[in-house]
C-alpha cells in the first residue's frame, strides 16, 4: 500500500514542481487526504477536494488541473492494460485460460474493440494536451477559466511520459498486490492469467460508475464473475476484494481523515 501511494506521491510532487515546490512527505499526505474525501464521492472525483488542502490557497484552483493530468495518466495506463488484457485472453493461450463463457463472442468483442478505440483516443489525447489550451482560446467565454488550465501548456512530451511511467509503475504494484493477496487465499490461478485477468477487472471498475464505500458490491461480483471461470474458490476471491478495498481505500482514507484533521487543528490554534 505504501509502495502504492508513495510512487501517487511522488507523480503528484513532480505534477505541482511547475506550480508549487512540494517535498515528498507533503505530497504524500496530500494523497492521503485526497483519498478520505474520495471515498464519499462519485468515481474518486473528491480526491481533488482532499489534495489542495496542502497546497497554497492562491494556488488550489490551478492545481486541480494537474490533478486532472494525474489521473488521466492513471486512466491511460489502465485502460491500455485492460485493452491488452482482453486481446490476449481472446486471441492467445498464453495465458493458460479460456475465456469463451466469460462473454458471448459479439459482446466481447464489441467490448474489446470499444476499449482499442478509446485507448487510442486516450493516448493521443494525454499526449497532446496542449490541443485542449489551444482549442479553449479559440472559445471566447472560456478565457477566465483558461487562466486555471494553461499550465497544461508547460508539460512536453518527455515529461508526461515520465509522469505516464510512473502510473505504470503504480499499476504494476496494485496488480502484484492483488496478485500476492489471491495467492495468499489459495485462489490457484496461474501467475500470467491472474495478471491479464485482473487487468481487465481494472478495466471494468475504471468504466463503471462507483462511490467509495458502496464500491466493494461491485468489486466483489466483478472479481468473481472474472475468476469463476478459472478457480472454485469463490470465497477466496471475495476475500481478496475485500481486503483490497480495506487496505487500498479504507486505511488511506482513516490516514488521510486524521490529516485533514490536523490541517484543521492547526488553523485553529493560528
Amino acid at each position: 500500500m505504501f509502495v502504492n501511494y508513495f510512487l501517487e506521491a511522488k507523480k503528484w510532487q513532480i505534477l505541482l514542481k511547475p506550480l508549487q515546490s512540494f517535498s515528498l512527505w507533503r505530497a504524500f499526505k496530500s494523497v492521503m487526504a485526497g483519498c478520505s474525501i474520495t471515498m464519499l464521492t462519485p468515481n474518486r472525483i473528491g480526491e481533488y477536494g482532499g489534495r489542495i488542502l496542502f497546497v497554497d490557497e492562491d494556488k488550489r484552483l490551478r492545481a486541480i488541473s494537474l490533478n486532472v493530468l494525474g489521473s488521466i495518466s492513471q486512466l491511460v495506463v489502465t485502460i491500455v492494460m485492460g485493452t491488452i488484457g482482453l486481446i490476449l485472453l481472446r486471441f492467445t493461450k498464453i495465458t493458460g485460460g479460456d475465456i469463451s463463457h466469460f462473454l458471448p463472442g459479439i459482446l466481447y468483442n464489441t467490448l474489446m474493440w470499444s476499449a482499442v478505440c478509446i485507448s487510442v483516443f486516450l493516448i493521443v489525447f494525454y499526449f497532446r494536451i496542449g490541443w485542449l489550451i489551444h482549442l479553449m482560446e479559440q472559445v471566447p467565454y472560456l478565457n477566465k477559466p483558461l487562466k486555471y488550465v494553461r499550465l497544461l501548456d508547460a508539460f512536453g512530451g518527455k515529461l508526461l511520459l515520465r509522469i505516464l511511467s510512473l502510473s505504470l509503475i503504480r499499476y504494476l504494484s496494485f496488480i502484484l498486490q492483488y496478485m500476492l493477496l489471491l495467492h495468499l487465499l489459495d485462489v490457484q490461478v496461474g501467475a500470467a492469467l491472474s495478471f491479464w485477468l485482473l487487468s481487465c477487472f481494472y478495466l471494468v471498475m475504471a468504466l463503471a460508475p462507483t462511490i467509495g464505500f458502496t464500491e466493494l458490491p461491485l468489486r466483489a461480483t466483478a472479481t468473481v464473475e472474472i475468476f469463476k471461470l478459472f478457480s472454485p474458490n469463490i470465497v477466496g476471491v471475495q476475500a481478496a476484494a475485500f481486503g483490497i478495498w480495506m487496505i487500498n481505500l479504507v486505511l488511506p482514507a482513516i490516514i488521510g481523515s486524521i490529516l485533514i484533521l490536523g490541517i484543521k487543528i492547526a488553523k485553529e490554534d493560528e
